[in-house]
């Protein structure tokens, strides 16, 4: 009798570590926040800084080595994805190059500003994409001739780097240079940064894809008969046919990093208001559990802090912020 109680006094301490564990949000560590500029009322570095910091928002994309930016991080503890701005073709022309470029934006913050990976390109499109790994290569080289090996060298890319996305089992590059990339990615321990947006997704094809499942709405469910696994968010597809590319490219071992997901408040079909609060918070909210082929934590950075005023293009571009320029939200939002 008195081991049975000890059993089930075992079994009781194991369920309530479970239990413990389990109401603690899976998502605080792994959610960011892209900070672009391109606006002309936006408030000063160091109070975006702050704001970030009163907010528990726990990373930051920059999109170029500003030095206001960098200098407002110092000891923040802000994790920092670093983009290299438009020096894709110097970086990948010059090895010297690539080691002034860490000398003058990497090594006078690191560490006291927590930089972990650098944006080697953004959605590089074209004949450019040629220039990606040879940049890589050369920062890489430049990090670790610098003591700065920690620095993960990647490239965010944009969705249409697969094609055949639909099932997500059957997900695979458009392009010979992202097996390349992919490769190489496996040799460096670096994770492939990619753009996931089901907002575009769901403006192309409305008919096919509902609202709710691209917004983390529930009531839709997708099989995928090719790896068995059910799908409740389109999210969660489109990061799982990137993992396929890389499984069929020979580096199935390569993490994902979000480097961007959002969806606009105003300017365009399917953005409101209250449409881009589900899909955020709900992003949010999701992705400390991972995706059904990756359970676990996928570190995920929001775009973005801000509407930008002076960002080209579709109108939808200047309202995926959160926040307005007075630092207001532009509705509720919660990081934990």
């Amino acid at each position: 009798m008195a081991r049975q109680q000890q059993v089930a006094s075992s079994m009781l301490a194991v369920a309530l570590l479970v239990a413990t564990f389990a109401s603690i949000p899976t998502s605080v560590h792994s959610i960011g926040v892209c900070y672009g500029m391109l606006g002309n009322n936006l408030p000063s570095s160091s109070d975006v800084v702050q704001l970030y910091r009163s907010k528990g928002i726990k990373g930051m994309r920059i999109y170029s080595p500003n030095a206001n930016a960098l200098n407002a991080l110092r000891n923040s503890g802000i994790v920092v994805m670093l983009d290299t701005g438009n020096e894709l073709s110097q970086l990948a022309g010059s090895a010297s190059y690539a080691a002034s470029w860490v000398q003058s934006n990497v090594k006078p913050y690191y560490p006291a500003v927590n930089i972990k990976y650098i944006a080697v390109g953004n959605e590089v499109q074209g004949s450019a994409t040629q220039s990606i790994l040879p940049a890589m290569r050369n920062l890489d080289g430049a990090l670790s001739r610098a003591g700065l090996s920690g620095i993960k060298c990647s490239t965010s890319v944009r969705f249409d780097v697969i094609a055949n996305s639909y099932p997500p089992s059957a997900g695979s590059f458009a392009q010979g240079y992202m097996a390349d990339v992919a490769r190489y990615l496996a040799g460096t321990g670096a994770p492939l940064l990619a753009n996931v947006y089901p907002y575009f997704a769901y403006r192309g094809n409305p008919r096919d894809i509902s609202l709710g499942y691209a917004t983390f709405q529930p009531g839709t469910t997708v099989r995928d008969n090719g790896n068995g696994l059910t799908y409740t968010n389109l999210f969660d597809a489109m990061v799982d046919a990137i993992v396929a590319a890389l499984e069929k490219a020979g580096a199935g071992g390569v993490r994902i990093v979000v480097s961007e997901s959002g969806w606009p408040s105003a300017g365009g079909f399917g953005a409101s208001v209250d449409n881009a609060r589900n899909y955020n918070q709900g992003l949010i909210n999701h992705v400390g559990r991972g995706t059904p082929k990756r359970p676990g934590a996928l570190e995920t950075f929001v775009f973005a802090m801000f509407n930008e005023n002076q960002k080209d293009g579709d109108p939808t571009e200047k309202n995926f912020g959160l926040f307005y320029g007075n630092k207001q939200p532009v509705y509720p939002i919660r990081f934990n």
